[in-house]
C-alpha cells in the first residue's frame, strides 16, 4: 500500500511498459556504472587521443529528450572540464549545419539516442564527418541494432557505448533511456573521479528505491487537484531537468495539460504571467547553498502572491523552512551522509517528475504506453525529409 510497485491492475492498463521502465531505473543505474567501469581503459584511451591531445570542442547532441540529456549535463561539465562544451540538438544542426559545426575546430560529437534511428540524429552523424575536418564521435545509445550503432561500429574515429539492454524503453516516453545515457556521460567525462561517482550513484539508486516505495500517495493527491497547467523551474543543471520533466508530462498526458519550463530567475521576467489559480508549479531546489538562496526567495515570493495556485518544492534538505514556503515539499532522503551535488540529485528529482506525469496520464484517461494512438507524434519521429547539404 502506498507504493508505486503496488499499482492496481486497472491502473496498469496501457501503462505496463512505462511503469516497468520507471521502476527499473535504480537497478539500471548500477548496471550503467558497471558498463562504464568495464570499458574504462578503452574510454580513457579514446578521450586521451581524441579530446585531450587535440584540445577539442565537445558537442552533446540528440533529438527531443535525447537533446535534453546534453542540456542537463553541460552546466556541470563546463565547470569541471577545460574545454568548450555545447549542447546543440540534432534538430537545430540539420537545418543550419554551419551555424553550429565549425570546420576548423577539432570536435568530439557525442550523440545520445534511444533507438539510434531518428533521421536528424543519423544525418547529424554524417554532417559532422562531412563538414568538420577533425571530428571524432561518441555514440551513447540504447539500441545495438540502430543505425547510429551500426555506423559507429565501422568507424575507427567513433566510440560506441551501449546502455543496459532494458534501457531501450518500449514505452512511448523515454524514462530509463534518458537517465542511463545521462549517467553514462557523467562517468565517461569524469573518469578521474570514477570511484567517488560510483559511490554516489549507489546512494542515488537507494534514494530512488525510497521514492518509488514512499511517494505514491503524495503524488496521487497532487494529481487529484486537477490543475490545468504545470510549470517546472530549476537553475543550471536543474533547468535542463525542468525541460525534460516538462516534456515528459506533455507527452504522457497527450498534451491535455499545457506545460512550461524556465530557470528560477528567468521565470519572473514575463513567464510568471501565466500563473493563475489553476497552475501547479514544481521548483527543483539546488543543493548548492548559493544557488538555493535564489530559489528560496522565489518560494517566498510565490507564497506572498497568494491565490490558489499549488507550489511543490523538490529538495534534498528541509533547511530554510522550505516546507513552510510551499504547499508540498518532497524531501529526498540522504544516504550515509553522502552529499549529492545537483548533477547527481537530478536523477532522483527526475523520477518524481516521471511519476507525476505517469499518474496524471492515467488520471486523465490517456494510455501512457501509447499516448498518441492517432500517430500525430511517434516513438521514433516519422515524416522528416533529409536533404543533401
Amino acid at each position: 500500500m502506498g507504493s508505486v510497485k503496488n499499482l492496481h491492475e486497472e491502473e496498469l492498463k496501457g501503462a505496463q511498459h512505462t511503469v516497468k521502465e520507471i521502476l527499473q531505473q535504480p537497478e539500471l543505474w548500477l548496471q550503467t556504472v558497471s558498463i562504464i567501469e568495464k570499458q574504462k581503459a578503452v574510454i580513457k584511451d579514446f578521450i586521451s587521443r581524441k579530446l585531450i591531445a587535440k584540445q577539442a570542442r565537445i558537442i552533446f547532441t540528440g533529438a527531443g529528450t535525447s537533446a535534453y540529456v546534453g542540456d542537463t549535463l553541460t552546466p556541470h561539465l563546463r565547470k569541471e572540464l577545460p574545454y568548450q562544451i555545447d549542447s546543440i540538438s540534432t534538430t537545430d544542426i540539420v537545418t543550419n549545419p554551419l551555424n553550429y559545426l565549425k570546420p576548423e575546430v577539432p570536435t568530439v560529437l557525442v550523440s545520445f539516442a534511444r533507438s539510434g534511428n531518428s533521421p536528424e540524429s543519423v544525418a547529424t552523424y554524417s554532417l559532422a564527418k562531412k563538414l568538420i575536418n577533425n571530428v571524432s564521435q561518441i555514440i551513447i545509445t540504447c539500441n545495438p541494432d540502430g543505425q547510429l550503432a551500426k555506423e559507429a561500429g565501422k568507424d575507427e574515429n567513433s566510440l560506441l557505448l551501449l546502455m543496459p539492454k532494458k534501457a531501450n524503453d518500449k514505452g512511448f516516453a523515454m524514462t530509463s533511456s534518458f537517465s542511463c545515457m545521462y549517467l553514462s556521460a557523467l562517468l565517461t567525462f569524469q573518469l578521474n573521479r570514477f570511484e567517488v561517482l560510483k559511490k554516489k550513484a549507489e546512494a542515488v539508486s537507494k534514494n530512488a528505491e525510497s521514492i518509488l516505495t514512499t511517494k505514491y500517495e503524495t503524488l496521487k493527491s497532487i494529481v487529484s487537484l486537477n490543475k490545468k497547467r504545470v510549470v517546472y523551474l530549476g537553475s543550471s543543471t536543474l533547468k535542463g531537468l525542468s525541460q525534460e520533466a516538462s516534456l515528459k508530462h506533455l507527452e504522457l498526458t497527450s498534451g491535455k495539460i499545457p506545460t512550461f519550463h524556465e530557470s528560477v530567475l528567468g521565470f519572473r521576467h514575463g513567464p510568471k504571467s501565466l500563473v493563475d489559480d489553476e497552475t501547479l508549479i514544481f521548483v527543483f531546489i539546488s543543493n548548492d547553498p548559493y544557488t538555493r538562496k535564489y530559489e528560496i526567495d522565489l518560494l517566498q515570493e510565490l507564497k506572498n502572491d497568494g491565490g490558489s495556485k499549488t507550489v511543490v518544492a523538490i529538495a534534498n534538505t528541509i533547511d530554510e523552512g522550505i516546507d513552510e514556503l510551499c504547499d508540498c515539499a518532497f524531501i529526498i532522503p540522504e544516504q550515509e551522509n553522502i552529499h549529492l551535488e545537483d548533477h547527481l540529485i537530478a536523477l532522483n528529482y527526475l523520477i518524481i517528475g516521471q511519476l507525476f506525469a505517469l499518474f496524471n496520464s492515467i488520471h486523465l484517461g490517456v494510455t501512457p504506453d501509447n499516448p498518441s494512438p492517432t500517430g500525430i507524434v511517434n516513438r521514433v519521429v516519422k515524416g522528416v525529409n533529409i536533404y543533401n547539404f
